[in-house]
């Protein structure tokens, strides 16, 4: 499943002329276990949460460097959405929505979200500090995918997800 749905994303991008670079890996679940098969990479690792709003029930999608901390209540205050709203979703939703299960979230699946009602909040620096790549999982947990900044705006805009971009340190 997964790999017919990472040959869809990799199609869609190549209609794009997005060029990716791929690292293939064993399965990973969490940044720890990735970060030591990503050594040899040029760019900024990310770190994806996908999240629920507690009293709208809007769902949201956050990528932020990998080395950036994200405090849910700050981001729940700055998205107007005030404190203590922001949880982790369950899993069921981010398969109907986004098509990939635990381990696997990342801003490349809102290709999936074809209703456009997942909210998807950037890091700034993802777009604006100087990286040459910026590296998802390309709907697997088995790979990573880098991607240039300004690609990863390109193939935002053409999915129709406007970044909301947020600083996290």
């Amino acid at each position: 499943m997964s790999e017919d749905l990472r040959s869809e994303l990799e199609k869609y991008l190549q209609t794009l002329n997005i060029q990716t670079s791929c690292v293939e890996h064993p399965p990973v679940f969490t940044v720890e276990e990735m970060m030591p098969h990503l050594q040899e990479v040029n760019g900024a690792v990310t770190k994806n949460l996908f999240l629920k709003d507690k009293k709208k029930k809007g769902l949201w999608l956050v990528s932020a460097r990998h080395d950036h901390q994200v405090d849910l209540n700050v981001l729940a205050k700055k998205l107007g959405l005030g404190s203590g709203n922001l949880r982790f979703a369950d899993e069921a939703a981010m398969l109907e929505k986004l098509k990939v299960g635990q381990g696997c979230a990342t801003a490349l699946a809102l290709l999936f979200d074809r209703d456009r009602s997942v909210k998807f909040v950037l890091d700034q620096d993802l777009v604006e500090g100087g990286h040459a790549l910026v590296y998802f999982h390309p709907m697997t947990n088995s790979a990573t995918m880098g991607i240039r900044p300004q690609d990863l705006l390109l193939f935002l805009k053409e999915t129709g997800h406007e970044p909301i971009l947020e600083s996290f340190q």
